[in-house]
């Protein structure tokens, strides 16, 4: 069920070509909102807004934001000389065109026909949304020249705007090219399916590397499979299936409170130890004692060695990567320096994958 109030809109907060950030009154209250442009259009001060008040009404995890459906009297209209018959947010009332890099009309279509083989390309593939930046950073602190593309499943945020993170890491040059697929819209390169988009990457962009992961907002229950972190299983394997080097970014923490995330969260425990069908690379950080020897035990314990190749991976001096980079890193509210086990293990992801494609170009 949706709530749906009448808003005006007040002032128009911060805005870019993607995302619009509001200060509307409703419900006798001054309260933030989000507008979409490409959704609804470009909102200004007096517009009377259709909002989503659903997520704050019930106090979830939206950050406090309304969302505008529709502005009244702002109809429009498509255009339709530029490309694009493909839709995501297929039969809802926000279903968008896109033009995706898979269909007839694409200059590219011709190579999207061709066979897929990533001939070994890393893709390391993350949980939660908030590991990209310490892998991104040191990635391209190790290999700076190779091109690096982040894919943003539709397990989270469906539109690429959401992420403030990923606007910064491409404004700074560590990430080279963002790309969704599934219903996740709004990367510089549209795909159908994960398997397009990786397939895109690599044999349309050129890419040396890809980080995948959901965007902000991953969803949990509490319960062992009711989360969308585990399609980490599912992208691992196929990105293994089309022949690349698929790399497990774990999800480490010693600082979270709850027992199911510390240590070895269990979304990772459920993926490598139950979901996957196909042997990964599970990059694991060496840690400061005596965090190692305490992660040490629980891979032990966790017992999908058999089941995968364990890499210990020293993730490089990130601490100070991450201060250089200018990029302000926090997961769940912590920085690097409160949870030093999370963003080493993408750190160390980064490190692995750059290291691997240094080793391919080296080669006569």
């Amino acid at each position: 069920m949706i709530r749906v109030r009448l808003g005006t809109v007040l002032s128009v907060t911060e805005r870019n070509a993607h995302i619009e950030q509001l200060q509307v009154s409703c419900e006798e209250s001054i309260v933030p909102a989000v507008n979409y442009p490409e959704l609804t259009g470009s909102a200004a001060p007096g517009d009377q807004v259709i909002l989503n008040t659903t997520a704050v009404y019930l106090n979830l995890g939206t950050g406090g934001f309304h969302f505008v459906m529709a502005i009244c009297g702002k109809e429009r209209d498509i255009d339709r000389s530029v490309p694009g018959h493909i839709m995501k947010l297929r039969y809802t009332p926000l279903q968008v065109r896109v033009s995706a890099i898979e269909e007839e009309e694409s200059p590219y279509h011709e190579a999207m026909c061709a066979a897929a083989d990533l001939q070994g390309m890393p893709v390391a593939v993350a949980t939660v949304h908030s590991l990209i930046a310490p892998f991104a950073i040191a990635f391209k602190n190790s290999a700076s020249r190779m091109k690096l593309a982040y894919i943003m499943t539709d397990g989270a945020a469906l539109p690429l705007a959401w992420s403030h993170l990923v606007r910064r890491l491409r404004q700074e040059g560590l990430i080279d090219i963002t790309i969704t697929c599934g219903h996740a819209f709004g990367g510089e390169v549209e795909a159908v399916t994960f398997y397009s988009a990786l397939h895109a990457a690599h044999q349309v962009l050129e890419c040396r590397a890809c980080i995948v992961a959901m965007g902000p907002g991953v969803v949990g229950t509490g319960t062992p499979l009711g989360t969308t972190a585990l399609e980490q299983a599912f992208l691992l394997d196929a990105a293994g299936i089309l022949g690349a080097r698929q790399i497990a970014v774990p999800r480490l923490s010693f600082a979270d409170p709850r027992p199911r995330h510390r240590g070895l969260s269990h979304h990772t425990l459920t993926v490598l130890g139950r979901l996957t069908q196909r042997p990964a690379y599970v990059c694991l950080p060496h840690l400061e004692p005596p965090l190692q020897q305490e992660l040490e035990r629980l891979v032990d314990e966790a017992g999908f060695a058999h089941r995968h190749r364990l890499i210990w991976q020293h993730p490089g001096d990130y601490l100070a990567e991450f201060a250089r980079s200018g990029i302000a890193l926090q997961s769940m509210g912590r920085t690097p320096e409160e949870d030093p086990a999370f963003f080493a293990a993408g750190a160390a992801a980064g490190k692995l994958a750059a290291a691997w494609c240094l080793e391919k170009v080296s080669r006569p």
